[in-house]
C-alpha cells in the first residue's frame, strides 16, 4: 500500500478539527532480509512502500504543531491473506517460524503489535527510529544469527522435505486461522 489514502485520511480530520493534541499514527510495512529484497523493493511493492514513507514524512511535518506524528512501523514477515501469494515468501516465512520459534523469538500479529505499543508508541522516550525514521519491529528478524539459520534452512528445503523441515503446520495454521478456519473450539459441522 501507498501512502496517499492513509494522508488524504488524516489530511481530512486534520482539516475539520478533529485530531487532538499529540495525536499518533502508524501505517505497518514490510523490508524483509536481502533474500526478498528483489520482490519488496525492486519492484511495485518497493515503490509503494516509498510511497508510504514519503506520505509518512509529509504528515509527520503537518502533525508538528500538535505535537504528534505519523510513522511507518516496519514489521517482520507475517502471514497475511496477501503475503502467502507473494512468490518466494512461504518458504522464507516457514523457515523463518521455525528458527524464531526454537529462538524464543517468535511473535504472531498481537504478540508483534502489543510489543509495537508498549516498547515504541507509547515509550516514554517515544519510538526508537532508524535513519529513513521508521520504526523497526523486523529487529529479532533481521538479527544475523536468526537469518543464518534460515538460510540454511533455505537452502536444505525441497518439496519432498519442507512439511518436516521448517514450519509448514505453523503458516498452515496462521493462514487457516485468519480466514476463520482451524479453531479447535468451533465446531465446523454444527450448522
Amino acid at each position: 500500500m501507498g501512502g496517499e489514502d492513509w494522508a488524504d485520511w488524516i489530511e481530512l480530520l486534520n482539516h475539520h478539527e478533529m485530531l487532538a493534541d499529540g495525536f499518533k499514527t502508524v501505517a505497518y510495512s514490510y523490508v524483509g532480509p536481502e533474500s526478498t529484497q528483489a520482490i519488496y523493493h525492486k519492484g511495485t511493492l518497493g515503490h509503494a512502500k516509498k510511497d508510504l514513507q514519503y506520505h509518512a514524512e509529509m504528515m509527520h511535518e503537518w502533525l508538528k504543531p500538535l505535537g504528534g506524528d505519523a510513522w511507518v512501523a516496519v514489521c517482520k514477515a507475517l502471514v497475511t491473506k496477501a503475503s502467502v501469494f507473494i512468490p518466494g515468501l512461504s518458504p522464507y516465512v516457514m523457515a523463518l517460524f521455525k528458527v524464531t520459534k526454537e529462538m524464543g523469538l517468535h511473535e504472531g500479529c498481537i504478540e508483534q503489535m502489543c510489543r509495537l505499543f508498549a516498547t515504541q508508541l507509547y515509550a516514554p522516550a517515544g519510538p526508537t527510529l532508524d535513519s529513513e525514521r521508521m520504526i523497526r519491529m523486523d529487529d529479532w528478524e533481521l538479527r544475523d544469527d536468526v537469518q543464518l539459520q534460515v538460510n540454511q534452512l533455505l537452502a536444505e528445503m525441497t518439496p519432498e522435505n519442507f512439511k518436516e523441515l521448517v514450519d509448514y503446520q505453523g503458516l498452515r495454521q496462521d493462514f487457516m486461522q485468519l480466514n476463520g478456519f482451524d479453531f479447535g473450539n468451533i465446531d465446523y459441522e454444527q450448522k
